[in-house]
């Protein structure tokens, strides 16, 4: 494939800061490449090197002649009072010109039937065809609907639209530009579920190239075959999608430990002769010592210490008691504003231990639902012993005046000033930065903030709104592992589906003013969702006996895939519990942990919390093993 884009010896740096140093890469025409980092790294600076807003300090890049790159920017318009359907029409310019141009002469040739007027007509009539002219306005329309407008938005004015849409309607004009090199920084952001997965398939089928900025795991490994990362200071590129890309950091890392771990015990075993050799000091030793010495030196020219996670986010969930079994209840819940009602007649249940999802697209409620059961206010019952801890994803409950310091010192005062300041430190805020204040802060530094003082509470029922927002992929694995050993009830509302599907046990689907449950992660949910909208997109087939036959074998034939695909995630999470299960054994008999009652108490906590969820599990495998046997025997 041909090179459209080339990077030699860039570098760049803000105030004696580098971010990066002579890195180098290529875009081949068509590839979509992830990039990705741990957040100020430089990913957006780079984009904005491409572009040419700034100025490499060193190096430069190459590009194909009348290369068309694309970056989305916010909608700047006159016209307040143009729709968000006419902003999108805007970067067709070109062929709504020759269409103008096209319509007006048709009219004149009614009356001219000049050589000349025929021969511009036919001229025009092939930009027209060759600039897509006859798909244009569908296009547009379809772009609008698959990134979450409705009909009725699309004829909104700009003035009326939120921050979020306007965000949505710039990706459209971007993804409509034509332009041969897409730089996308976090498109799914103010995206639901849905829209995710149409951008999804729109940019697999998208000609051009794309380098994209995300933090959306299950987005880059549906969308990208290469990954770029920036990692002190240095860009290195895998082939691969996200998850082949850990698999080869892994590898990469695990080869450099050895080797380094390797050659430094040789260097020990050379310094102990050096050692010996000057010991006796005769020159027959001497020089056995320097030739020694010339051995290491060789040896540790260009030997570089492997990099450490010191600098990635490390946290644990621990709940201060064990609530009881039923953690929360509620009954014939009903929100609206004004006449528009968002959900009415909901009633739900939650039992220890469940990780339950609360999807749906955006402006459903979802938000919403979740204050309103931590009101705890009419026909919703908490549990006993039952302590919530909430995060929002918004941060109001942060005081932009406060310091890193002050901020999780106000909340838990009897704390020392040196357990703040730890506990600070593992969420990233060392030295200086514990003064920075609330207001000066990045949105992941915010979050991480809310995340630390969530931490502290030690709740045992947590709800979550959009916790990896802002969090760069590292720090969402941090997150997810430590969930993934909390002992306590979690209730979160999430659009990052490899999130999901690791933590899951239950999904609350909200959807026309009402919330369905899924047992089981997003993978089968997803499935389950497309089972029943293949049986719902099969025609009526008005047949008598025979027609409802094979509306019937349809049905069954999705109950089947259905029932298959959860039993396989159900052996595959299992799998994952025993092994935990395993590793906590094997920590509860360590004589360290003997002595520490702590560590034995929460240790015995997870693990009875594992072998409770381990039965809910056998016992849905058996039901759909029993489901299963039916089926196929009918």
């Amino acid at each position: 494939m041909m090179i459209i884009l080339g990077a030699a010896g860039v570098s760049m740096g803000f105030d004696g800061d580098d971010l990066f140093n002579s890195i180098s890469f290529d875009i081949q025409e068509g590839q979509k490449i992830g990039l990705i980092g741990t957040n100020g790294c430089g990913k957006t600076t780079l984009f904005n090197l491409i572009t040419g807003r700034l100025s490499p300090d060193e190096g430069g890049f190459t590009r194909i002649k009348g290369l068309k790159i694309g970056y989305m920017q916010q909608i700047v318009s006159s016209s307040s009072e143009q729709t968000a359907y006419d902003a999108v029409l805007e970067v067709f310019s070109e062929v709504m010109a020759v269409e103008r141009e096209l319509n007006g002469l048709t009219a004149t040739l009614e009356s001219d039937h000049s050589d000349d007027a025929i021969a511009r007509h036919a001229e025009l009539q092939r930009r027209f065809e060759m600039l897509d002219g006859l798909t244009y306005r569908a296009r547009a329309r379809s772009s609008l609907l698959g990134l979450g407008f409705t009909e009725q938005q699309i004829a909104l004015p700009l003035s009326s639209l939120s921050g979020g849409q306007l965000s949505k309607l710039s990706l459209a004009r971007l993804l409509l530009s034509g332009a041969e090199l897409l730089l996308l920084d976090e498109p799914t952001n103010h995206l639901d579920i849905q829209s995710v997965e149409w951008l999804e398939n729109y940019l697999r089928s998208y000609r051009g190239a794309a380098l994209i900025i995300s933090h959306d795991r299950y987005f880059l490994d549906a969308v990208t075959t290469r990954t770029f990362e920036i990692e002190h200071r240095r860009l290195t590129a895998y082939d691969g999608n996200y998850t082949v890309y850990m698999q080869k950091k892994a590898a990469a890392r695990e080869a450099e430990r050895r080797h380094y771990e390797n050659t430094m015990k040789e260097v020990g075993r050379i310094e102990g002769i050096i050692a010996q050799q000057r010991q006796w000091n005769r020159e027959k030793n001497i020089k056995t010592a320097e030739a020694k010495q010339k051995e290491i030196d060789r040896l540790t020219k260009d030997l570089v210490k492997p990099d450490s996670d010191d600098k990635r986010l490390r946290f644990a969930f621990t709940a201060a008691e064990v609530s009881g079994n039923d953690v929360l209840t509620a009954v014939g819940l009903e929100k609206g504003y004004g006449e528009h009602l968002l959900y009415s007649g909901v009633d739900l249940t939650v039992h220890r231990g469940e990780r339950i999802f609360l999807l749906g697209d955006n402006g459903c409620g979802k938000t919403t639902l979740l204050r309103q059961l931590l009101a705890c206010g009419r026909g919703i019952r908490l549990g006993a012993g039952v302590k919530i801890g909430y995060f929002d994803q918004t941060q109001q409950t942060l005081c932009d005046a406060n310091t890193a310091l002050d901020e999780v010192w106000n909340a838990y005062p009897a704390k020392t000033e040196t357990d703040i300041r730890s506990a600070l430190a593992a969420f990233l805020f060392t030295g200086d930065a514990v003064y920075k204040k609330i207001g000066e802060m990045s949105g992941g530094e915010r979050a991480r903030v809310a995340l630390l003082k969530l931490m502290l509470s030690r709740s045992n029922l947590l709800l979550l709104d959009e916790p990896t927002n802002h969090l760069d992929v590292f720090s969402r694995q941090a997150l997810e592992d430590a969930l993934n050993d909390y002992g306590g009830t979690l209730l979160i509302v999430s659009h990052d589906r490899r999130f999901i599907d690791r933590l899951a046990t239950k999904i609350w689907h909200m959807q026309d003013g009402g919330v369905q449950q899924y047992d089981g992660n997003y993978t089968f949910f997803a499935e389950h969702r497309q089972s029943a909208a293949a049986v719902e997109s099969q025609p009526v087939r008005k047949m008598g006996a025979g027609g409802r036959d094979y509306q019937n074998r349809k049905e069954q034939q999705a109950r089947l895939r259905r029932a298959r695909s959860r039993v396989a995630a159900i052996e595959q999470q299992s799998g994952d519990i025993d092994l935990r299960i395993n590793e906590l054994n094997q920590q509860l008999s360590s004589p360290e942990t003997a002595t520490d009652y702590q560590a034995v108490a929460r240790l015995s906590e997870q693990i009875d919390l594992l072998n409770r969820q381990q039965s809910q599990l056998t016992d849905e495998w058996e039901r759909l093993m029993s489901e299963l046997e039916q089926l196929e025997t009918t």
